[in-house]
């Protein structure tokens, strides 16, 4: 049984209604991405004004992270329960009021409160906006607007740090939020004049069991990993330890409990999208991937800081030209998949990211500042090469009525990716470090030491991604899908 909704009347040319619905989705994607990576050189500022440690401090990060978790397996879900135009206000809405409390934070905790409630927009906008791509768009013309999403995804997290250290500089932090306001706000007025439903809301219930399952497995799989990088002991401390083996034995009962509901086509996340092998082979692509572009992102500003010397405020200027670099590269690239598919550009980016990472396990103390600069910009090219190919690869051979599900499976991943990379090269940097200083090395030629270790297991993982690129290939469409299709463009 389906539940009719009202949809606001389409233009006469559906492929202007279409650019219309996907800028505006990319444009709220691009303020939330933007967003998550605002706040971390200013955890400094924070520590001195709140009176709190580096520790409880770290969680406005870990807690985002952890929210991102928890609510991203449930977008699958929430994008065939409401319609489109819902599930963007509610995105959008749940931001909005978590940056307004951010900005008037008067304690830490509801300063951690409010990033909690952005973390839930942020995780329900970003599968929306792979998930429309995939409902709009053609297969053969796929390529080219994944070109656009991967401008979000690359230059918004290069641009969060370089904002933020320049509004430091002279401002307090609350003009970070103050200045991120105006665009959602934006974003929500676009929204509301711009977007369509597509497709008609499933009357479905959610499930009381599997909600819980995977709030605790994969929210607690990423906060393990985020405190296994932290801690000293490893997996004997306890915090690390005992959410791990909670997070396994959930995850076991959840994926057991998504194959009993798909016998009743209502699993909260549907886990048939891994039946797909160009599916699952992207998604272990991209999860290898995320572990080296989210190393890549925590190693060099820690070399940078700690070693170099460099402020924050210069270490975004250093890093900013990748990610313009990423930008640039994208529509081009998603073009020249659309024409010639993913081998021919995944295999160069993957390439390119594997020996970007080892020439990083060679730098010293002295390396120069453009040499480094070259290495990110080399680094940031292979990224670019990589990411688009394999997403838009991977999504192709799903019919339409996975397509929420396979962006949930995938951003979940993601995510969980990029905690366990964080968690294994901060660990890999931090032992390294310590034999460099009981072998009486001086502090800073030992942090560099420990950064050398961590880019070389970095640059291991973007090895085996070169070797699993291979296997990727262009797929067709399911049959099916222009049908579906149709009905979409009919203004359902």
């Amino acid at each position: 049984m389906t539940t009719q909704t009202r949809a606001i009347p389409a233009p006469a040319n559906p492929d202007a209604r279409n650019r219309a619905i996907i800028l505006v989705l990319l444009i709220a994607s691009f303020v939330v991405v933007l967003n998550e990576t605002i706040m971390n050189v200013a955890l400094p500022t924070l520590i001195t004004e709140f009176r709190v440690t580096a520790g409880v401090a770290q969680w406005l990060a870990t807690a985002f992270m952890l929210t991102m978790a928890v609510v991203i397996p449930t977008t699958g879900f929430l994008m065939q329960r409401l319609s489109t135009r819902a599930v963007f206000f509610l995105a959008m809405g749940t931001f909005t009021v978590g940056t307004v409390l951010a900005a008037i934070a008067p304690s830490f905790d509801l300063l951690l409160f409010a990033r909690v409630v952005q973390a839930v927009g942020t995780a329900i906008m970003i599968p929306l906006l792979f998930t429309t791509v995939m409902t709009l768009i053609p297969a053969e013309r796929r390529g080219a607007v994944m070109g656009s999403i991967s401008i979000v995804i690359a230059v918004a997290p290069a641009l969060g740090p370089t904002v933020s250290g320049l509004i430091l500089q002279s401002m307090s932090w609350r003009f970070m939020f103050v200045f991120v306001l105006p665009f959602t706000i934006g974003a929500l007025v676009f929204g509301a004049r711009t977007l369509v439903n597509l497709g008609e809301p499933r009357r479905l219930s959610l499930d009381v069991v599997s909600l819980p399952l995977s709030a605790v497995g994969f929210g607690g799989l990423v906060y393990a990993l985020s405190r296994l990088g932290e801690s000293p002991a490893g997996l004997s401390d306890p915090l690390v330890s005992v959410p791990l083996l909670l997070s396994v034995f959930s995850l076991v009962l959840f994926v057991w409990r998504q194959q009993v509901l798909q016998r009743q086509d209502a699993p909260l996340l549907d886990l048939r999208a891994l039946r797909y092998p160009v599916f699952t082979v992207g998604v272990v692509s991209i999860m290898l991937l995320a572990v080296a572009f989210f190393g890549g992102a925590i190693l060099l500003p820690l070399y940078l800081q700690d070693v170099r010397g460099l402020s924050t405020l210069q270490t975004g200027l250093l890093v900013l030209p990748g990610g313009v670099l990423m930008g640039v590269l994208a529509p081009a690239i998603g073009r020249l998949y659309d024409r010639h598919g993913p081998a021919l550009l995944a295999t160069p980016g993957a390439v390119l990211l594997t020996l970007s990472l080892w020439s990083f396990s060679r730098i010293t103390a002295e390396t120069g500042v453009t040499a480094l600069l070259a290495l990110h910009l080399v680094m940031s090219a292979g990224l670019a090469l990589t990411f688009t190919p394999l997403f838009t690869a991977a999504t192709t051979p799903l019919p339409a009525r996975l397509y929420s599900h396979g962006s949930a499976i995938m951003n979940t991943l993601q995510q969980v990716a990029g905690a366990a990379g964080t968690a294994l090269l901060i660990t890999v940097m931090t032992g390294r470090t310590t034999r460099a200083l009981a072998e009486g090395m001086a502090l800073p030629l030992a942090r560099a030491e420990g950064v050398r270790a961590a880019f070389g297991v970095a640059s291991g993982i973007a090895l085996v991604l070169a070797l699993l690129v291979l296997f990727m290939r262009r797929t067709s469409a399911p049959s099916g899908e222009e049908a579906d299709r149709a009905h979409v463009q009919a203004g359902h």
